[in-house]
């Protein structure tokens, strides 16, 4: 959901989206041009995103990192039964990530967009990442941390004009890139 709306939203800002998911169903489905979810406006906007070059998806996370200078992770944390959130898929996507930046040159920002507890980054995030691509955090790439207050039904207004944007980083360039993201929204 977060991630077929921001890609949709920043696509239509001019930024070049390559979006990845495992199921090649919801890959099919954008790269047809429609959205793989229901919500007021956002088919139209993936539509013209598609149309216009800057939208499509794919199941490959290598060819994404590899040709992307930012890695917006939108996957779910679903409670458990005990109340802790179940971070395996933010794990899982870290250790994909990982994988492509070990043959990727150059500097990569992986940003979170998923749901986490304080202390997520450093304990889960950074370890996965360092361990599947045998580079260092702050230096070979950044990771930062950039919530999102989307609710459905609303997203696209919520996108546009939300209260506040957050980007949280322990370095200046990583966060440099993501405020780029948004310069064209207030």
């Amino acid at each position: 959901y977060v991630g077929c709306v921001s890609a949709a939203c920043f696509a239509k800002e001019g930024h070049n989206v390559l979006g990845v998911d495992v199921n090649p169903t919801k890959v099919e489905i954008i790269n047809s041009g429609n959205s793989p979810i229901v919500e007021p406006g956002v088919s139209e906007l993936m539509s013209e995103a598609v149309s216009s070059g800057h939208l499509r998806a794919t199941t490959n996370a290598q060819e994404a990192v590899h040709n992307s200078d930012i890695s917006l992770v939108c996957v779910g944390t679903p409670s458990r039964q005990n109340g802790s959130l179940d971070l395996g898929h933010v794990t899982r996507v870290c250790e994909e990530i990982g994988a492509a930046l070990k043959t990727k040159k150059g500097r990569h920002v992986v940003v979170m967009r998923s749901t986490m507890l304080p202390g997520t980054i450093h304990d889960v995030v950074v370890p996965a990442l360092e361990r599947t691509s045998g580079k260092k955090n702050g230096s070979d790439f950044g990771v930062c941390i950039n919530p999102e207050f989307l609710r459905e039904g609303s997203s696209l207004k919520d996108f546009y004009a939300p209260p506040f944007t957050l980007i949280g980083a322990d370095d200046e360039t990583s966060a440099g890139s993501v405020k780029e993201l948004y310069a064209k929204i207030d």
